[in-house]
């Protein structure tokens, strides 16, 4: 898991400064870009793919940032947000292209996570790579964010905009679906 990102009060002056934001957005980059990259790959499995979901966040958080208003957490769920909308729009385009529910593109995305993984990866790891793909979106998305990111409930909030008690329930859900999935799967 990679190390989340914190964002103090003074950078966030920082970037409301004119004169200091260009710096002060390198700094938040620095933070931030493995976390965003690494919540976008799991959405979109394809490195290429997270990579071009980060790019677009990073560019509407620097165009957008005069708009935002709130705090550190405020701030990195506002980032999350669009990185999640990035990632899904995308995920939306390739629905459309291929003419198929969203879950079947993430049935997909879980056959290419084998594709995608190193030859030296640990089979479980993959499996379970896998299994969190085929979790329905909302259950998935929740896990992501709670399991890997380390997100309490309240920032999830903020990030997907639900109330945290169905936040809870989608994670709890989410577990019992991967246990689930998982045992089927053993010899």
């Amino acid at each position: 898991m990679q190390k989340p990102f914190d964002i103090s009060d003074a950078l966030l002056r920082e970037l409301h400064d004119p004169e200091t934001r260009s710096a002060a957005f390198g700094r938040l980059l620095e933070s931030s870009l493995t976390p965003l990259y690494w919540h976008a790959r799991r959405l979109v499995v394809v490195h290429e793919d997270a990579e071009d979901v980060v790019q677009e966040t990073l560019l509407r958080a620097y165009k957008g940032i005069d708009r935002f208003r709130g705090d550190g957490p405020a701030l990195k769920a506002w980032l999350y947000r669009i990185a999640t909308n990035r990632a899904l729009s995308l995920l939306g385009r390739r629905r459309r292209s291929l003419l198929t529910p969203l879950d079947a593109v993430s049935r997909t995305l879980a056959g290419r996570v084998s594709e995608q993984a190193a030859p030296d990866s640990d089979e479980l790891l993959v499996r379970f790579q896998q299994a969190v793909l085929r979790l329905p979106l909302k259950q998935r998305l929740v896990f992501n964010l709670r399991y890997y990111d380390e997100m309490p409930y309240a920032q999830i909030a903020g990030v997907l905009r639900q109330r945290e008690k169905t936040l809870r329930v989608n994670y709890h859900l989410a577990v019992c679906n991967l246990k689930r999935q998982l045992t089927e799967q053993l010899p």
